[in-house]
């Protein structure tokens, strides 16, 4: 097997960073938009006990209902390509950072605030320098989780055409072909678990400094 790698490599390498850009850039661009809205939702959220406790639910929904799914219920309203394979990705990506952005808001000590208030900060000045700053690090938990999700996710956007990594695992798994399976699904999981390490550093980083921040 081992051999039928190396020669895949030799004859399809640009093939392979074909796919590796394809499937990169559409993870990106759904964790962009995963962000967009998770964030601002669960600032909101925040500010509003009763939307929090529905946005919650909801996400928790959304994180039930199986990517493919989305995917299949999407090909009769836009049809397929990239559009409804970057919007089910979107809805996988939102729930992890909505959650961990309301938790995050929530877990900010209230005489933290209290003092910021005493000192003459407005909602605003508050927002900016302490709410956000100490909540970083669960809403980048919140990414750290999406991220993974979306990248494993994205392998199905093979079925409907907007290419990636998994035109290579559902090629392997057509033709009986270990090599390709091995490649396909070995660069997901590197992916994912570089994608944890660069995120697991960020966070262990932006912790400490909250830690400074919070004294």
């Amino acid at each position: 097997m081992i051999e039928d790698i190396i020669l895949y490599f030799n004859e399809n390498g640009g093939q392979y960073v074909e796919y590796l850009i394809q499937h990169l850039r559409l993870s990106l661009i759904a964790l962009a938009f995963a962000i967009l809205i998770g964030v601002p939702l669960g600032y909101i959220s925040y500010k509003h006990e009763k939307l929090a406790e529905f946005f919650t639910t909801t996400s928790q929904l959304l994180r039930i209902i199986p990517s493919l799914a989305i995917l299949f219920i999407l090909i009769p309203l836009i049809g397929v390509g990239e559009l409804p394979a970057l919007i089910a990705l979107v809805f996988l990506g939102v729930p992890p950072i909505l959650v961990n952005t309301i938790l995050g808001f929530k877990e900010i000590p209230a005489v933290t605030k209290e003092v910021a208030s005493g000192l003459g900060m407005n909602e605003k000045q508050l927002m900016k320098r302490i709410e956000f700053p100490l909540a970083m690090p669960f809403i980048l938990n919140g990414i750290k989780l999406s991220l993974v999700e979306i990248i494993a996710s994205a392998t199905l956007a093979t079925y409907i055409g907007a290419g990636g990594l998994g035109t290579l695992i559902f090629t392997g798994l057509g033709l009986y072909r270990m090599d390709l399976l091995v490649i396909g699904g070995g660069t997901v999981t590197i992916l994912s678990l570089l994608s944890m390490f660069i995120l697991d550093c960020a966070i262990r980083k932006v912790s400490e400094n909250s830690v400074e921040f919070s004294y």
